[in-house]
C-alpha cells in the first residue's frame, strides 16, 4: 500500500469509505482536507505512515462496506445523502443544543469553554439550516437533471445558476466553514473529553457532539470528493 502515500485522503477514502474510520481515529480530515497527500497528512498529525496504512488495509480487509458510493448514479447518491445525513442533522441538532444549553447553564461557571461551545454550534445549526435548503431547492436539482439526462440520452438545458460549478463553489466555501468550526469546538472540549466533574448530560451531549461531527465529516466527504466532481464530469460530457 505504499503507492497510496502519494494519493489524496479524499481518493482513498472516496474509494473504500471504510477507511473514513482510520482517519478520523488520528484526526485526519478526510472531508475539507481531502486534497492532503496520505504522506502530507501524516507528517501534519505525527503519524506513523507504515502503521496507519497497515491499518487502513485492515480497516478494508476486515469492514463491511454497505453501500459502494462511487457506483451509485449521482440522483441517487443525492437522495442518500438528503435522506441519511439531511435527516440526520434535523432531527439531532435541537437535541443537542438542548442539552449543550443545560450544560453551559450548570457547569460554565468552572467550564468557560461550554458558552464558546455552545454559540459555535447554534451557529452552526443555523448556517447548515440554510445549507441544506441550498442543495435541497438548487444543487440536487440540477444533479438529479443531469442524471436523468445522461439517462435519457438527450441534452440537458443549462440551468438558471449556470454551470453546476457555481452553487457547488459556494458549497464547498460552506464546507470549509463548518469543517473549521468542528475542529474549533473540538480542540475546546479537548478532543471531547468530559471533565472529572462532569454530569451524565455533560458525557451525553460531548458524545452527541461527536457523533454529530463525525457524520458532518462523512456528509462533506460524499460531497466534496464524489459527488460533486461527478456532477462537474457529467454536465461536461453532456455539454
Amino acid at each position: 500500500m505504499e503507492s497510496n502515500l502519494k494519493h489524496t485522503v479524499g481518493e482513498i477514502v472516496a474509494k473504500d469509505f471504510r477507511t473514513a474510520s482510520v482517519f478520523s481515529k488520528y484526526g485526519i480530515d478526510f472531508c475539507c482536507g481531502g486534497e492532503k497527500t496520505l504522506e502530507e497528512a501524516c507528517k501534519k498529525q505525527s503519524v506513523n505512515s507504515l502503521k496507519l496504512q497497515s491499518e487502513l488495509e485492515e480497516a478494508v480487509r476486515n469492514g463491511t462496506e454497505e453501500v459502494d458510493f462511487n457506483s451509485l448514479p449521482l440522483d441517487s447518491l443525492a437522495n442518500y445523502i438528503e435522506e441519511t445525513y439531511h435527516t440526520h442533522i434535523k432531527k439531532k441538532a435541537p437535541l443537542l443544543l438542548q442539552y449543550l444549553a443545560k450544560i453551559k447553564e450548570v457547569h460554565g461557571e468552572h467550564h468557560p469553554e461550554l458558552a464558546k461551545i455552545f454559540d459555535a454550534f447554534s451557529q452552526s445549526v443555523m448556517d447548515l439550516s440554510m445549507h441544506l435548503q441550498k442543495e435541497e431547492r438548487i444543487l440536487f436539482p440540477i444533479i438529479r437533471e443531469l442524471a436523468e439526462a445522461e439517462r435519457g440520452g438527450f441534452p440537458v438545458e443549462q440551468s438558471h445558476c449556470g454551470t453546476v460549478q457555481n452553487p457547488i463553489f459556494v458549497m464547498k466555501e460552506e464546507h470549509e466553514i463548518e469543517g473549521e468550526r468542528y475542529r474549533k469546538m473540538a480542540e475546546l472540549s479537548n478532543g471531547y473529553t468530559v471533565p472529572p466533574d462532569g454530569c451524565n448530560t455533560y458525557h451525553i451531549a460531548y458524545e452527541m457532539l461527536e457523533e454529530f461531527e463525525v457524520k458532518l465529516h462523512e456528509h462533506i466527504h460524499l460531497e466534496n470528493n464524489i459527488l460533486f466532481p461527478k456532477a462537474v464530469e457529467l454536465e461536461k460530457a453532456l455539454a
